[in-house]
């Protein structure tokens, strides 16, 4: 039987094994979920035994647990090392659902009429990564397997990977490979295969500002006591100026610049900015003055709030004024920003703002550095001819502006360089209610990976 055949015939229990995963609520920022998160592993290293794996294990780290497999069929031949996350998103507000977020459903739409798997971690990561496992399955029930294959799927990627450099210090010779996929991106169109040759880093920072030793009535002390929540919006405030530049000192100081002919290779890759608009229901796109969306998001440092909080917030209302008030706050890096370097900025930066009659407190939620691969190594022309063949659309190589931090340690640590391909969409609502993974996506991803693995070898 050949490897299409197995696909073919195997295709309906792939989708409702990928089911069987999604219905496990691993949501890894929140402790209530610690034994579903746990309860995926062993999910994740059951399914590289089934597929076919020699050597399967649960490697514990201090937080949650990475699972580790291979089939080494002959050290003489490429090595190929296949990196995912089974940890997801909170669903919260669960409200905003159309169907219960943990129960997936194969919905056909007017926009999607094959149909697509609506479900939290469908396109984030569990319908991505376990297209690898499918893929390594129906090479080894076909005796099809042309390399040795590597897999490392970890539970943390959502908080920050905080473990996971430490992980592959650790097992630098287990983990040496010749070149790493990674299915955690999206294509660049509704129909576009690519490959993702640039990502940014990301540095996570939550800050607690206190004023008073206790909330207090605001119109005894309003006016002549602190408020922290006035405190914080106002270093917030001015984190940016009016042409949406960072204004923490030395803050672009490792942004590399893009030659005008690299700026103008990256806008020539497929995008419509009209239909950009349409689906954000937007009347105009924001950031960066003299950047075109596509840099925005691909080669330009950011700074987002991603939480505020503090105060009085239930129903009706309530004269406080608030001892406390919190921000999470995220930097997303390029070219060689260090992610730690520029932590101790903003810290020195807050700290400067400070009033005398506050105080602060820090929280890190993990760090990574940008990573650009280098698109001359021969397994790039070799998986974009074969995302080419699979979808009939020339793949381009792109760069995003999401954070994979392996493929950043895997850089800095291993010297390898990593094929980053997803075949998420714009539309699919990554970290939203109603997340969801085109079927279409699924199944023909699983055939992507396959035929990369083929020419690879």
């Amino acid at each position: 039987m050949s490897v299409a055949s197995y696909l073919e015939k195997n295709k309906d229990r792939f989708l409702q094994e990928l089911f069987d995963l999604l219905r496990i609520p691993s949501v890894s920022a929140d402790p209530k979920f610690k034994q579903d998160v746990v309860a995926a592993a062993h999910f994740v290293k059951e399914a590289m035994e089934k597929a076919g794996a020699d050597t399967v294990e649960i490697c514990e780290t201090a937080g949650y647990p990475i699972v580790y497999g291979e089939k080494m069929i002959d050290p003489a031949l490429p090595t190929v090392l296949v990196y995912g996350h089974y940890d997801v998103q909170p669903a919260d507000p669960y409200e905003l659902w159309d169907s219960p977020p943990f129960e997936p459903v194969l919905k056909k739409t007017a926009i999607h009429p094959e149909g697509a798997i609506f479900a939290r971690g469908a396109a984030d990561d569990k319908g991505q990564f376990y297209m690898h496992i499918k893929a390594f399955e129906a090479m080894m029930a076909t005796g099809a397997l042309p390399c040795n294959v590597k897999f490392m799927i970890e539970g943390e990627e959502e908080i920050g990977s905080d473990n996971l450099d430490t992980f592959v210090l650790a097992n630098k010779e287990r983990l040496r490979a010749d070149v790493i996929l990674i299915s955690d991106t999206h294509m660049i169109g509704m129909q576009d295969p690519s490959i993702t040759v640039g990502l940014r880093g990301m540095a996570y920072m939550e800050v607690e500002v206190t004023g008073s030793n206790r909330d207090l009535h605001s119109g005894t002390y309003g006016g002549a006591v602190a408020n922290p929540i006035n405190v914080l919006c106002k270093m917030i405030a001015s984190l940016k100026d009016e042409n949406e530049h960072i204004t923490i000192p030395g803050f672009y100081e490792k942004v590399q610049e893009l030659s005008a002919a690299q700026r103008q290779r990256l806008n020539e890759a497929p995008f419509d900015l009209s239909e950009y608009k349409g689906k954000l229901d937007i009347q105009d796109v924001h950031g960066e003055k003299g950047y075109s969306t596509i840099e925005r998001i691909g080669i330009r440092p950011t700074l987002d709030v991603n939480g505020i909080w503090g105060g009085y917030t239930g129903d009706g209302f309530k004269t406080v004024l608030p001892a406390e008030a919190h921000a999470k706050v995220s930097f997303r890096l390029v070219g060689d920003q260090n992610p730690h370097v520029l932590r101790q900025a903003f810290r020195a930066w807050v700290e400067a703002q400070l009033p005398a009659d506050c105080t602060v407190e820090w929280k890190g939620h993990g760090n990574s550095p940008a990573s650009v691969m280098q698109i001359t190594h021969p397994a790039f022309a070799a998986a974009r001819q074969a995302l080419t063949e699979e979808w009939g659309i020339a793949a381009a190589f792109v760069g995003a502006g999401g954070s994979i931090p392996v493929a950043g340690y895997f850089k800095t640590y291993l010297g390898m360089d990593a094929i980053l391909s997803g075949f998420a969409k714009d539309d699919d609502q990554i970290h939203s209610p109603n997340e969801k993974y085109d079927i279409t996506s699924f199944h023909k991803g699983i055939r992507s990976w396959a035929r990369v693995l083929e020419k690879l070898a």
